[in-house]
């Protein structure tokens, strides 16, 4: 589920409350959470509501000023209208991970990912040395479609080695510890 960066922060700040979207099926479920790069998102409930059952109350404690910005966005979709209670539900582990220039049995683990196509290492100096470019021009240096970068991109993420900026990506301390050191 995408957020924009001014929601997400008022989630955060736990001045938004619920989230509303259109959808054939739903893209979220009561339990479930979500990374994002300010912190986890936690999905309270996930119901699917009649449009003419949203009120007021609803529109502000989803940000918006009125019943009529909270339907705007949700105009001329298919499916149905999903409410989705949202709340903070703490940091972002990846972010403690990305400090930690502990990097001794990194190697063999990216070896293990590498497989017999080896990416891992070739895809953080491409980070390294392009910081803030976008995946879909990261992609065509890689010479691979911007989709399987993205995923890539994500593995190391998981690792702590990259970290996503509003445009592009970065090599984490980690990563720039594991770089130096598998030189």
């Amino acid at each position: 589920m995408l957020f924009r960066q001014d929601d997400l922060r008022r989630i955060m700040a736990g001045e938004v409350t619920l989230a509303f979207r259109r959808w054939t099926r739903a893209g979220a479920s009561t339990g479930g959470r979500q990374r994002t790069n300010l912190g986890v998102v936690a999905f309270d409930s996930v119901e699917i509501v009649a449009e003419d059952a949203l009120t007021e109350a609803d529109a502000r404690a989803a940000g918006h000023p009125d019943r009529a910005a909270l339907l705007a966005p949700l105009k001329g979709r298919d499916g149905g209208v999903y409410r989705i209670a949202v709340s903070p539900a703490g940091a972002d582990p990846r972010v403690a991970k990305r400090a930690d220039t502990d990097v001794t049995d990194l190697a063999a683990r990216l070896d293990r990912l590498d497989g017999a196509t080896p990416w891992t290492r070739q895809t953080l100096r491409l980070i390294a040395g392009h910081e803030g470019v976008r995946a879909a021009e990261l992609a065509v240096l890689r010479g691979q479609e911007t989709l399987l970068f993205k995923r890539a991109v994500r593995r190391l993420k998981e690792l702590g080695l990259t970290e996503s900026l509003e445009t592009g990506y970065r090599i984490s301390p980690r990563g720039r510890a594991f770089l130096d050191s598998d030189a």
